[in-house]
């Protein structure tokens, strides 16, 4: 059984399926879930699913969001790791159309506050992968803490996982920047979509393209989508990247759909 680590966003998700186009001034009805959420917490939930040993590293609240998203990515069997809870937790609102495309709202609360030194070795003892989260690289001190993370892991020969996360951000942050944390990390596979990839020079054999209905391209190879029901695509990169992790591409692949046929993030 393989053993991955994320490191990132521990958020409460709140994901809202609307029944039809939201009512200025006025009530629209939809459908809701709420629970762990974020992108680093997503990879965890779902690498635990696909039968992984699943381990989450990042800094949560003390509030009710951070006790509710604790307890739940714990009770779908992943080992949460971290400082002792303090703050406020952070929160995603996720808006749903009827044809299951998304738009989010976030707020990382106190996630991006995770330093270096609050970094511990034994989080990454046995880890295959260790899988960041893009968002997590562009900010600090939880950027620094990744490449602390990054160094442990590498000890002990684990490989190392990043989603790109966000072209805005990327551009926000700045390209250069980036690529040379890329260069420090030195990422065995890096996930994106066609736009976050043109914004870097990610060796093609590292790259893992998402490609939304259109498929993904996962080491070299163009693959379809699996066919079925579309009702939230929010979170679908999360699941690919976690069947990567933990079985290779086909495996990523049928994540992807499984997720996409339900509403939220997590499996």
């Amino acid at each position: 059984m393989p053993v991955i680590c994320t490191l990132g966003d521990l958020l409460l998700d709140v994901v809202v399926k609307l029944s039809r186009p939201l009512a200025e001034g006025d009530d629209t009805h939809g459908e809701t879930r709420a629970g762990a959420g974020g992108q680093a917490a997503n990879v965890a939930g779902w690498t635990a699913a696909l039968g992984a040993e699943s381990r989450f590293i990042g800094r949560r609240g003390d509030d009710t969001a951070g006790e509710l998203v604790a307890a739940d990515l714990e009770g779908r069997g992943v080992q949460v790791l971290g400082p002792p809870p303090a703050g406020r937790n952070g929160v995603v609102v996720s808006l749903v159309d009827r044809d299951g495309s998304r738009t989010m709202v976030s707020d990382r609360g106190v996630a991006p506050q995770l330093a270096p030194d609050e970094v511990e070795p034994a989080w990454f003892d046995g880890c295959d992968w260790l899988h960041l989260s893009g968002y997590s690289l562009m900010q600090e001190p939880i950027g620094s803490a990744a490449e602390e993370a990054v160094r442990l892991a590498r000890t002990g020969g684990s490989r190392i996982g990043l989603d790109l996360s966000s072209v805005n951000l990327i551009r926000d942050f700045g390209r250069e920047l980036l690529s040379e944390r890329l260069d420090r990390i030195r990422p065995d596979a890096v996930f994106g979509n066609e736009a976050e990839h043109g914004e870097l020079s990610v060796p093609t054999e590292r790259r893992i393209v998402k490609r939304g209905p259109r498929g993904a391209t996962i080491d070299g190879q163009d693959l379809p989508s699996v066919a079925g029901e579309v009702l939230d695509t929010t979170g679908a990169g999360d699941a690919l990247a976690a069947g990567y992790l933990v079985g290779g591409a086909e495996l990523a692949m049928e994540a992807a759909a499984r997720c996409i046929a339900k509403l939220g993030t997590m499996p």
